[in-house]
């Protein structure tokens, strides 16, 4: 009868498995092998196999990290645990603009009669390319047309006197505003030889914003929607109501067999991927079925109180249809920190489509950025990937809690810009009857929402009126109908920091002087900090004292810089700290460094 050997499961490390495989051996083959020098053959077979045994262990660890998302390290598994949670990667955000464009046009009559003759208005038709005169330069896309013979109080013209002669009005100066988004149009081609259930593409470039159109040969249109079971999108139509001023465009639901989901990679390129059924063959008609609700339901458990996902009972065999001929995909690059170029660098017109009932004055169309464009920023690091898929699965696309509006307000759809900043808190009433507390006092159904971005340096800005438009829009789809969200700028406190060190005998003042510097900058980092969030002296003292070559932190002084090219808004910095802690104002504000290589000063001193 073979003998029961006591084996230890616990060991993890090369150390604990020789010592296991040494007392094994020495346990149950005492006579067999009694030489354990470091020299001998023996044990040289013993450390291969404890080797072995501390490779696997580390290898079974890292596998099993890596399926948890708040522990997980790899990108690639990351972006799948992002997408397993309801969360979309971002690569790269587009930065929004306002754009004034203008056309010059002849008037109509003479005297006090004239007006603009509108016959000579052109239309600019959508996809327009407008240049940055920055250098790189950057280029924004008009997406929607512009017709300047329409004018609406939703899409108004402006008309302006341009030029007259002896008296008499000669032409008119035509001005609307029309929004555009860091992007450039790239068109590729895909074959298709036969069908393939859930055929997939992936596209590789850099900077991918999304798919702009797809169009086969027989010029049907594919239209992308959040997951292939989703049969049904929101369509705009124009609006031909008598109300058409007010609502341009009206809303409705459209069936679309010809659809297509999108995925990002950790790598930056973009999958497409496409149904299972064939042409003339559709079956993605959804029904709801009463026979299927509490299906696979346990018999004999109450179906009275049980909570059921809708699509649990909406079953589609195909998933859209299959593409079988050559696919032209349009998609959109660009966006990133630099795509914020500064007001009046936006124009040149590169490339657009102008038509009018009477030609001659089509060269006469310009346009110019009176704001910086906003929004742009980069993709997500590991940890913004990383908490956001944790909140939005939380959320369930739906907001209830202030975390909720903060994370969806971060998860704006790239084309659409990109908040760098957000904090959320209960409204306050501001009536000046109210006699109690402000606090108390409160309107318990309202938000309000401070936000911020960047602009082309990364430096806080407030969001445009464009960027806060969309991100209104963007939230109406989300928010419960009891809720109020009052969008809101935040304060921006721009500071300074002073310390001053002892050195240690040995160390060289150029280099720790610099090395405290990038410590401090990397602890106020702007992507770090949060609205409201205080500063922490002493931890400012903790990561000076950790630098080689200090011997000991004199002093730490956090400073307020305002007016010129700093923010307009003082703040008494000094006033605001306690024990160690700078705290932010009542009014919702974000402490920034906006020169970190001139606003961070630092000094050797004696004791």
């Amino acid at each position: 009868m073979a003998q029961e050997r006591e084996i230890q499961y616990s060991n993890k490390t090369f150390s604990d498995f020789r010592q296991q495989l040494i007392d094994y051996a020495k346990n149950y083959f005492p006579d067999t092998y009694n030489d354990f020098s470091p020299t001998s053959p023996g044990m040289m077979f013993v450390e291969m196999a404890s080797y072995v045994g501390d490779i696997l262990s580390f290898y079974q660890d890292i596998q099993l990290q890596e399926t948890f998302l708040q522990y997980a390290q790899e990108p690639g598994n990351l972006y799948s645990l992002a997408y397993m949670m309801g969360y979309t990667p971002k690569t790269t955000s587009a930065a929004i603009v306002t754009l004034d464009v203008y056309q010059q046009v002849p008037s109509k009559n003479a005297g006090t009669n004239a007006v603009p003759d509108y016959d000579y208005a052109i239309t600019l038709d959508n996809n327009a390319v407008i240049q940055s005169a920055t250098n790189p330069p950057v280029q924004f896309l008009i997406q929607d047309k512009v017709n300047f013979s329409f004018s609406s109080s939703y899409d108004p013209t402006t008309v302006s006197i341009y030029e007259t002669t002896a008296g008499n009005i000669t032409k008119f100066l035509l001005k609307k505003q029309v929004k555009a988004i860091s992007a450039e149009i790239k068109t590729t081609t895909v074959s298709i030889d036969s069908i393939e259930k859930f055929k997939t593409i992936e596209i590789n470039d850099t900077n991918i914003i999304g798919v702009l159109d797809i169009t086969d040969n027989d010029a049907n249109s594919w239209t992308e929607v959040p997951y292939l079971a989703q049969d049904s999108v929101f369509e705009e139509t124009t609006n031909i109501a008598s109300d058409n001023n007010l609502v341009p465009y009206s809303l409705n639901i459209q069936k679309v067999p010809r659809r297509f989901v999108t995925r990002f990679t950790s790598t930056g390129a973009l999958q497409l991927q496409f149904g299972a059924g064939q042409p003339g063959n559709d079956d993605t008609v959804i029904t709801p079925d009463p026979t299927n609700v509490g299906l696979g339901t346990v018999n004999g458990v109450s179906k009275i109180d049980i909570a059921y996902d809708p699509s649990n009972f909406m079953h589609t065999g195909a998933y859209g249809l299959a593409p079988s001929s050559e696919l032209t995909i349009r998609y959109l690059v660009g966006g990133g920190v630099g795509s914020n170029v500064q007001a009046d660098s936006l124009t040149t017109v590169i490339s657009s489509t102008r038509t009018a009932i009477q030609t001659g004055y089509e060269d006469t169309f310009s346009v110019n950025n009176p704001e910086s464009a906003t929004g742009g920023k980069d993709g997500d690091s590991i940890e913004e990937l990383r908490q956001n898929s944790i909140q939005a699965f939380n959320s369930q696309l739906r907001a209830v809690t202030k975390e909720d509006y903060t994370v969806r307000a971060l998860t704006l759809p790239p084309r659409f810009g990109s908040i760098a900043k957000v904090f959320v808190t209960q409204d306050q009433l501001t009536s000046v009857k109210s006699q109690r507390d402000s606090i108390v006092d409160s309107n318990p159904l309202s938000l309000s929402m401070y936000v911020l971005s960047y602009n082309s340096e990364k430096q806080l800005t407030t969001a445009s009126s464009t960027l806060k438009t969309n991100l209104k829009t963007y939230l109406s789809q989300y928010r419960l109908i009891t809720d109020a969200i009052n969008i809101k700028d935040a304060f921006v406190v721009n500071i300074g920091v002073r310390y001053e060190i002892v050195l240690r005998p040995s160390a060289t003042a150029k280099d720790v002087l610099t090395k405290c510097t990038q410590a401090i900058q990397d602890y106020l980092n702007i992507t770090k900090l949060s609205i409201n969030q205080p500063i922490n002296l002493s931890k400012i003292y903790t990561l000076l004292d950790k630098v080689k070559g200090v011997q000991t932190v004199q002093n730490v002084e956090v400073f307020n810089k305002a007016g010129g090219n700093y923010s307009e808004y003082g703040y008494d910095v000094k006033g605001a700290t306690k024990n160690n802690i700078v705290y932010p104002s009542y009014d919702p504000c974000i402490f920034e460094i906006k020169y970190p290589d001139t606003d961070i000063e630092g000094r050797i001193v004696t004791f």
